[in-house]
C-alpha cells in the first residue's frame, strides 16, 4: 500500500510549508549547471501544487527566494527571476484550473518590475479561487518581516493608536505578512539539511518538522505523501500533556 492510502482525511494538516533544497546539488550530480536544478525544481513544484490540492490543504508555502539569496552569483539571480516570469505566465492557467488562489509573501520591491507586474498579475486572476492557497515567499527572511513588524507597531504606538501594553501575540501576527493564514502545521526540508534557515520564525514555534534526504527535484508526490502520513503519527500537544491532549 503507498503513503497516498495511508492517510486519513480527517487530520490532513491545514497549512503545509515547504523549504525547497537541493536544485544545484541535483544539477551538479547530473553533471549540468545549477539552472538546469532550478528548471527541474519548477516540475517538481508544479507536481506537489495539484498534490497537496488533490488532499484539500488549505495552505502551502513555499521557500522559493530568501533575501540572502540577492548575494548569490547576479547571473543566477538575474536567470531565477527570469525563470520565475516565465513560470507563472505557464501557471497561472493551470492554477485556474485547479481552483488554486496565489499570493506572495516578502520585499516584493527588491523584484524586478517584469517580475513582480507578472506575480501581480496572477495574484489578481486567481483571487476568486477558493482551493489551495499556494504563497510564495520572496524575497522574504523571517528577520525581516520581524523588524518590518516591530517598525509599523512602535509606529501605532508613536501615534498614539495603541498602548504598549496591548501588544500581545495577537497583536504582532497582525502585523506579519502571514497575518490571513493559519500558521503551519508541517514545515518539510528537502535536501538532508537540518535547519530552518530564516524561513517563519514566529509562525513555525509549534509545527511539527520533517526533514528529507531527498533533493527537492528529486522530491515526488509519494514523498510528499510520506511527510504527511509521519506527520499524522506524530501527538501536537502545544506545550500540554499527552493526557491533556486526548
Amino acid at each position: 500500500m503507498g503513503y497516498k492510502e495511508q492517510i486519513q482525511q480527517d487530520r490532513i494538516p491545514r497549512h503545509v510549508a515547504i523549504i525547497m533544497d537541493g536544485n544545484g546539488r541535483w544539477a551538479k550530480r547530473q553533471g549540468m549547471a545549477r539552472m538546469f536544478g532550478h528548471r527541474q525544481g519548477v516540475e517538481t513544484v508544479h507536481h506537489i501544487t495539484e498534490a497537496a490540492a488533490e488532499l484539500g490543504i488549505s495552505y502551502m508555502t513555499l521557500y522559493a527566494f530568501s533575501t540572502e539569496n540577492w548575494n548569490r552569483p547576479k547571473d543566477e539571480v538575474d536567470a531565477l527571476m527570469a525563470l520565475l516570469v516565465d513560470t507563472i505566465a505557464k501557471e497561472t492557467p493551470t492554477l485556474m484550473k485547479n481552483n488554486i488562489r496565489l499570493q506572495t509573501i516578502g520585499d516584493l520591491s527588491r523584484l524586478p518590475q517584469v517580475t513582480r507586474d507578472n506575480f501581480m498579475a496572477c495574484i489578481e486572476e486567481t483571487t476568486k479561487n477558493t482551493g489551495l492557497t499556494l504563497v510564495i515567499a520572496l524575497s522574504y527572511s523571517a528577520r525581516w518581516e520581524l523588524i518590518r513588524a516591530t517598525q509599523k507597531i512602535a509606529a501605532a504606538v508613536k501615534e498614539g493608536e495603541m498602548l504598549i501594553e496591548d501588544i500581545n501575540e495577537e497583536v504582532i501576527g497582525g502585523y506579519l505578512t502571514t497575518s490571513n493564514m493559519p500558521d503551519p502545521d508541517l514545515l518539510i526540508r528537502t535536501s538532508g539539511e537540518l535547519r530552518i534557515s530564516n524561513f517563519l520564525l514566529w509562525q513555525l514555534a509549534y509545527s511539527e518538522l520533517y526533514f528529507t534526504d531527498c533533493l527537492w527535484p528529486e522530491f515526488t508526490p509519494e514523498e510528499f505523501y510520506r511527510a504527511i502520513v509521519d506527520y499524522q503519527h506524530r501527538e501536537r500537544r502545544f506545550g500540554k500533556t499527552s493526557e491533556q491532549v486526548r
